[in-house]
């Protein structure tokens, strides 16, 4: 069950890293793409909007910085380094 759980918690690590390069492009429109883009938001919102109310975006004149990915890649190394 312990693996199970170390194996979860790792795959989500590396969701959550697709999901923090990927912002880095254009969102696609429509097609299989936007499909798994959709897929990607629809797991890690649900960590990283409680967080944004802990760390609220760096405003940088008409950019803002979302550091909370940092904070839940801390969370989630803290929590493989406790359990596996």
């Amino acid at each position: 069950m312990r693996r199970i759980v170390c194996d979860l918690l790792l795959l989500y690590w590396i969701v959550l890293l697709i999901r923090v390069l990927s912002s880095w492009f254009p969102r696609p429109m429509s097609g299989p793409l936007r499909t798994v883009w959709n897929a990607i938001y629809a797991v890690t919102d649900p960590v990283l909007r409680p967080l944004r109310g802990l760390i609220p975006p760096l405003r940088a004149g008409a950019m803002a910085m979302d550091f909370t990915p940092v904070l839940a890649f801390v969370i989630l190394l803290v929590l493989i380094q406790a359990i596996c």
